[in-house]
């Protein structure tokens, strides 16, 4: 027998948006910056390799680098093949703002709980360091969603723009503290053992603290809809996601387009991820020069976000 059709349309209401809203909305990437920025980008990845998995490279040299972009792509993969169903679910339910606050806390304690990995205890960083990215990714998606409802099909792509940029700024909050701190660390004779778990620490409150507009804020839309009978919140969302699939054979430059677009992206991440290890093992780059580095690259990618959001 044959599934009911799943209607592909989420019903919301037409409130507009009020600016403070659209900032609420916009701030959430201010506040997650500083995760992407400082675990997958600059100290942490680069503390992995070069402390907590350092004994393992020793013996088997590229082994730290491997675990550390197969935890990556295991968190990614994870989040690729549970993105359509979770936010299928979150379409019926109507509680967006919920699964994105849960992806939250989980990216706020994981990346605390980072900096109890010390030096050998690869295992456990490899937990944490799948369990932040997950939920991290998971958020990305969950707040991303919420942007046709505060915006107009016209000034979708501006508002993206102060997103990207904003959320740039929020990059560079997060490492100017880490940056300060380390400063002070290396002046009292304290290694990366100390202030890495530190900066990680700072990382978790300022991505709380920040993300609480976005949770004040931002409203929820969308309508909440019934499911078939007999049918599960789980398996109404699966079934969408087939039917989705189903339907982009209609579209099937769209479908190649997608396609595209996935494995592009996986390239870029995978610079991303491992751009401070090869500067700190093969370039010989220290933690400042890293941040420092990456600081001016988040200057020029807030400007180009921003204008781009007018293109």
């Amino acid at each position: 027998m044959s599934e009911p059709e799943i209607n592909q349309t989420e019903t919301v209401t037409t409130t507009p948006a009020s600016g403070r809203e659209i900032l609420a909305w916009a701030f959430y990437d201010f506040a997650n910056s500083g995760y992407s920025t400082v675990v997958l980008t600059t100290i942490y990845s680069a503390y992995f390799v070069g402390v907590v998995a350092a004994n393992i490279d020793q013996q088997s040299p590229g082994t730290a680098t491997l675990l550390w972009t197969l935890s990556i792509g295991i968190a990614n993969f994870f989040v690729l093949v549970s993105a359509p169903v979770l936010g299928a679910i979150a379409d019926y339910r109507a509680n967006k703002k919920t699964f994105l606050l849960i992806t939250t806390i989980a990216c706020v304690l994981s990346t605390g709980l980072l900096g109890l990995a010390e030096p050998g205890f690869v295992a456990l960083a490899v937990l944490f360091v799948i369990v932040s990215n997950i939920a991290f990714a998971s958020g990305e998606n969950f707040i991303a969603s919420f942007l046709p409802e505060i915006a107009r099909t016209e000034n979708m792509g501006k508002i993206s723009g102060y997103g990207w940029s904003l959320g740039y700024f929020g990059g560079l909050l997060t490492l100017g503290v880490c940056l300060a701190y380390i400063n002070w660390s290396e002046s009292q004779g304290l290694d990366a053992t100390h202030y890495v778990p530190m900066s990680l620490l700072f990382t978790a409150i300022i991505f709380a603290s920040t993300a609480a507009p976005t949770f004040i804020w931002l409203k929820e839309r969308a309508i909440q809809r019934a499911v078939p009978t007999g049918f599960s919140y789980l398996r109404a969302g699966f079934t969408k996601v087939k039917q989705t699939f189903a339907h982009s054979a209609q579209l099937p430059d769209l479908f190649r387009f997608l396609m595209c677009l996935t494995l592009f992206q996986a390239g870029v991440a995978t610079v991303v991820v491992v751009a401070a290890i090869y500067a700190q093992e093969v370039l010989g780059f220290d933690s400042q020069q890293l941040i420092i580095l990456i600081m001016v690259v988040n200057l020029t990618a807030a400007a180009g976000a921003f204008a781009f959001g007018f293109a």
